[in-house]
């Protein structure tokens, strides 16, 4: 089978061999991978694009300077928040790796990206990187006007096991002057951040 196939896979309506069609292009990639992989992220073909998202973070770090090139840059909001969401599929794929700093930087940026769509996705996918985005995350709760963007981040932080992100969650949940949507998403993210501690501590 030639990319060609593999890239056609990525659009079958068996997430199964979407999956196996998103690993081989991973174990067969070559120069014109990554761009074809941008290219898709706006198409209109929903499981494609999805699936384009996900491969692109099986590829991994190299990807990286191509989706923030996209992220930042890119006049198509489909094409922005798509981006945002390969990025955390990057920090999925790839946990054992250190994430890119640049990745890091794209993403604080992209959360002042006027688009709702872009900078939530740019929050979850901090989230999804861990113990490093911790400081970003927190700033964002605490020096942002927006709302949903705070929520998102607070969110974020309820994912992550570090004593930091749990701090600044008791902070925002204690702070009477706060918005009160903020106080219970900190309220509701404790406790998620409780049990992934727990679950950490039993396994």
């Amino acid at each position: 089978m030639s990319l060609d196939d593999y890239f056609a896979g990525l659009a079958h309506p068996n997430p199964n061999l979407r999956e196996r069609a998103m690993w081989d292009i991973v174990d067969n990639q070559d120069d014109t991978t990554i761009p074809r992989l941008m290219a898709a992220l706006d198409n209109e073909d929903v499981v494609f694009r999805r699936a384009s998202v996900k491969t692109l973070g099986a590829v991994g770090p190299k990807a990286v300077p191509a989706i923030i090139e996209g992220l930042l840059k890119s006049d198509n909001v489909t094409v922005r928040g798509s981006c945002a969401k390969a990025m955390a599929q990057v920090a999925i794929y790839h946990r054992d790796a250190e994430f890119p700093q640049v990745g890091l930087e794209a993403l604080t940026q992209a959360m002042e990206d006027a688009n709702p769509v872009v900078h939530i996705a740019a929050a979850m996918a901090l989230g999804q990187v861990g113990v490093p985005a911790v400081e970003i995350l927190s700033h964002a709760v605490k020096t942002t006007d927006n709302v949903a963007l705070a929520v998102s981040a607070l969110n974020s932080l309820g994912s992550i096991p570090d004593e930091r992100a749990a701090i600044m969650l008791k902070e925002i949940s204690e702070d009477e002057s706060a918005d009160p949507y903020l106080q219970e998403t900190a309220v509701s993210a404790i406790s998620r951040l409780e049990l992934i501690q727990g679950f950490k501590k039993s396994s």
